[in-house]
């Protein structure tokens, strides 16, 4: 449901290519779903002069060719008489013309109206930007998000969140992590606590490994700068498929409330074993070193492939394997639980047996394939995938990651953003890697990535470059 509190977001980095690409139409969705709350206005920040008029024309423009949205003129008409923008950068020594809009909109929408401030803006500026919230006394009673990357190293990660939490609490921050807002990830803690079938072999008891695959044929020209000085480990691993494998391994919360369900993930995070050098392979590309952006001897990871360990009661013992990387033969997104093979009278149990997984693409689907007897005179054996795709569940309406977590932003719900806490544990299980990284292998473009990092699964291989 909608918010009834008066709020004025603020778009750090409004005319940026997250903001275009991503975070304007999510804002622009969460109208037409009729999300968000019932008065508002969205102030665009930037360094450049831009009129009000020329910044709602380019927010149709990134709707109509990043959002792939067709504009209802109902829906634009009210929703562009809500944009404002507010020139001339921002920081603790110069607010540009920030305040001068924002006593506009508070105008306009009443003294009690809340902010919400986005920072759609490079890691870099984090800091000068929350300085200057606080100095400009713009953090009273507000929510602040924060995109991803919260810190590269765990030392940066420190730094920032001693910084932030020194201006304001913990739960007014909204460290944004858009795999947490996706159905299918959502859907894993449907089908694992509304299922007492599924519950019930949801340990290591039934699963021999698990899998979170999320290889990617694009390559990284439009962004090499920012990924040289990032890489596969750091932008992906320590990011994203942590927490996903955290949602995973997880013990069943006290309720849904946000506050046991961030208990839960960072209790699971908090039981991640160190990495250590031989349960982690990295990649680079051919060809990656010839980016101009990229020096003659990056060793950049392009790829990386880790074998977690959660030491719970749980799982101990089940390797969590996870993979990530750029320039290779196929895009996924797949959550795999490979099941053990059953004792019994029936030998020749071909394949992995079952595998139950979830696709994390689009709005999500679950596959489970399962051993059945192949039709005819003879007990041979053969897989069959079942597959729910969450598209076709009657009276769905699904929602893009982004816009889910904005609206959860302005009702004040955080179960599904990180932790201080636990993006804490996530860098300390990775901070030997990254004291001391391997160096990567290469692998040409369009391949499954170095042979290291196949064979990391052992026999099973990766469940997605068996099924290509």
């Amino acid at each position: 449901m909608p918010s009834n509190q008066p709020t004025v977001f603020v778009l750090f980095g409004a005319t940026g290519d997250l903001a275009k690409r991503m975070v304007l139409p999510a804002f622009y969705q969460l109208a037409q779903h009729g999300l968000m709350p019932t008065s508002w206005v969205l102030v665009g920040n930037g360094r450049g002069d831009v009129a009000h008029e020329d910044f709602r024309t380019r927010v149709r423009s990134a709707l109509e060719e990043f959002g792939g949205i067709k504009v209802d003129e109902k829906v634009w008409s009210d929703f562009s008489a809500r944009l404002r923008f507010a020139g001339g950068g921002f920081d603790q020594d110069d607010p540009g013309s920030l305040l001068d809009v924002l006593a506009e909109a508070h105008e306009l929408l009443g003294p009690d109206a809340d902010y919400i401030h986005y920072l759609a803006i490079p890691p870099v500026a984090f800091e000068g930007i929350t300085k200057g919230l606080s100095a400009h006394q713009l953090l009273e009673g507000s929510r602040v998000v924060y995109e991803k990357p919260y810190g590269t190293s765990p030392e940066s990660f420190r730094e920032l969140d001693q910084l932030v939490l020194s201006v304001m609490k913990e739960e007014q921050v909204y460290r944004i992590d858009h795999f947490l807002g996706k159905e299918a990830t959502q859907n894993i803690h449907v089908l694992r606590f509304a299922n007492r079938m599924t519950e019930q072999i949801w340990s290591r008891d039934h699963v021999t490994q698990v899998q979170i695959d999320v290889p990617e044929v694009l390559d990284v020209a439009d962004r090499a700068a920012f990924y040289d000085a990032t890489g596969a480990l750091r932008d992906m691993v320590v990011t994203h498929l942590f927490q996903v494998a955290a949602e995973v391994a997880m013990e069943p919360p006290i309720d849904f409330s946000a506050e046991n369900l961030q208990d839960a993930r960072e209790s699971v995070l908090a039981s991640f074993r160190p990495l250590a050098a031989e349960d982690v392979v990295l990649g680079q590309a051919d060809g990656y070193r010839d980016l101009p952006e990229v020096a003659d001897d990056s060793t950049t990871d392009t790829y990386a492939a880790v074998r977690l360990w959660v030491d719970t009661d749980r799982w101990h013992g089940v390797p969590f394997l996870l993979r990530s990387g750029k320039y290779l033969h196929e895009s996924g997104q797949r959550v795999s639980l490979v099941m053990r093979k059953p004792d019994g009278p029936l030998s020749g149990i071909p394949g992995d047996g079952t595998v139950l997984s979830f696709s994390m693409q689009g709005n999500g689907s679950m596959a489970l394939s399962v051993v059945v007897k192949n039709p005819g005179p003879g007990l041979d054996l053969t897989l069959q995938d079942v597959d729910l795709s969450l598209d076709d569940v009657v009276g769905g309406d699904p929602l893009p990651p982004y816009v889910s977590l904005i609206h959860d932003v302005t009702i004040g719900d955080r179960s599904l953003f990180t932790t201080s806490a636990g993006l804490s544990h996530a860098w300390n299980a990775a901070a030997p890697i990254l004291d001391h990284r391997p160096a990567p292998h290469p692998y040409a473009p369009g391949s499954t990535g170095p042979a290291q990092g196949s064979a990391l699964p052992g026999p099973h291989g990766w469940f997605l470059d068996a099924r290509k």
